[in-house]
């Protein structure tokens, strides 16, 4: 069944061509001390590394493994099957806990110690926006972060957007979609529910600026402390929020976050829409829901909304989907950094997202395969445009481009998954 995968992918054309202001001294001492430049390979004179850093363990830690399981799926396939003329990729993982500190420490070890070929799929704004420095710091070594989860600005734009290559929609496409759907269905008063660090307050200024174009304005908002586990009480959030009588709610938050707060706002009472981005891992938040609601002998899940920047992993119409569901049904691993207790999810939008990721990294290693450098990186972007990769809308990076997709996918609970919204009407006023 792989084979018959693999000829579809050819088909589709995927192988179609062979800071933070105070950052401490110590830290500074080590990372922006005087590198020799050499080639990026390991052992193996025909493996190239790249570094990842992300939460493997701790409140947001499936996020980090499903994340690397969905790219180790398609790397394990694509080096078994040859690589790039050879060229094998190896992922190297280390674990943040979603705290910035930590992952300004790995990139460092990355950079210095492990001379990896590029820092690939980080996890998190907080995270990834601590470490931009380094790589405007080190650009002479031309180190570039490839496709991390997160949608943050500060990734986008100058002086740090130069050195980020970006699969995803950003934040402000995911906030402008859901603002602007809730608005045409004459939900104008909107409360925002957001995690208080770079991650929340991006969103936060995404929504905003959304309902600024409507003229008009956020109605209530409540904060959080990143690190909220579900157990976490929002009651008093709750009560903060609704006393504006807001018609609908974004959350900026991760998945035990947001959940805790549509299990309190419920509990509440209230069965006002609640809406979250791509970021709040929405198959682990809809676990944790179903759950307890068991428990409690309630219903959490209606009147839920989430944006996703990958299509719906159940719509096999979609190459991507299929190649996606058969190399995910065959691969068990997990990162070595994580809890081997863990029980892998089968299927979900996360694993989905760092699956796409892992096939344009292996097209990037094939277009330069007969001179793999790091230095070569800018150049091999721009030569992706019109590029298929089996998700019905083609994948364009091009010269002062460093976004690949655009569109923005909604998508809400139905029997018992997250499903595309055919119409946005059930929530009429």
């Amino acid at each position: 069944m792989v084979a018959l995968f693999h000829n579809e992918w050819h088909a589709f054309s995927v192988f179609y061509s062979r800071g933070k202001r105070y950052i401490t001294a110590a830290l500074l001492l080590i990372a922006f001390s005087i590198l020799p430049i050499r080639p990026a390979c390991a052992d193996d004179a025909k493996e190239l590394v790249f570094g990842m850093s992300a939460a493997f363990t701790g409140a947001n830690g499936e996020m980090g493994i499903e994340f690397y399981r969905g790219v180790m799926a398609y790397l394990d396939y694509f080096n078994a099957n040859g690589g790039a003329d050879g060229w094998k990729i190896k992922v190297q993982p280390s674990n943040d806990g979603y705290n910035p500190a930590p992952c300004f420490r790995n990139t460092v070890q990355f950079i210095e110690k492990d001379d990896v070929f590029a820092l690939f799929s980080y996890v998190g704004t907080p995270t990834t926006t601590h470490i931009l420095p380094l790589l405007q710091k080190f650009s002479a070594r031309d180190t570039y972060l490839l496709f991390p989860l997160t949608g943050a600005q500060p990734l986008r734009t100058e002086p740090f957007g130069k050195y980020v290559y970006n699969l995803r929609p950003s934040y402000f496409e995911e906030t402008a979609g859901l603002v602007d759907n809730l608005v045409k269905v004459g939900r104008n008063r909107i409360a925002v529910f957001y995690q208080s660090d770079a991650y929340g307050r991006t969103g936060w200024d995404g929504i905003r600026r959304a309902l600024n174009k409507h003229d008009l304005s956020i109605v209530a908002e409540a904060a959080y402390e990143r690190g909220a586990l579900f157990g976490q009480d929002f009651t008093e959030e709750v009560s903060l929020i609704m006393k504006e009588e807001p018609d609908a709610i974004i959350c900026i938050g991760t998945y035990a976050s947001q959940g805790a707060f549509i299990r309190d706002i419920r509990n509440a009472g209230h069965d006002v829409p609640v809406a979250g981005l791509s970021f709040s891992d929405s198959d682990k938040m809809l676990e944790l829901l179903v759950q307890e609601g068991r428990r409690a002998g309630h219903n959490y899940t209606k009147n839920i909304i989430t944006s996703q920047v990958v299509p719906c992993y159940e719509d096999i119409t979609l190459p991507a989907v299929r190649f996606y569901r058969e190399l995910m049904d065959n691969y068990k691993g997990l990162p070595a950094v994580s809890d081997k207790a863990y029980t892998p999810r089968r299927f979900s939008y996360v694993s989905f997202e760092g699956f796409l990721n892992a096939v344009l990294l292996g097209e990037i290693i094939t277009r330069m395969a007969d001179a793999p450098s790091r230095d070569r990186l800018p150049e091999v972007m721009e030569t992706i445009h019109d590029f298929d990769l089996g998700l019905g809308e083609t994948t364009n990076f091009g010269k002062g481009r460093h976004q690949g997709l655009d569109t923005v996918y909604f998508t809400s609970v139905i029997d018992g998954h997250f499903m595309p919204i055919a119409n946005w009407n059930r929530w009429r006023k």
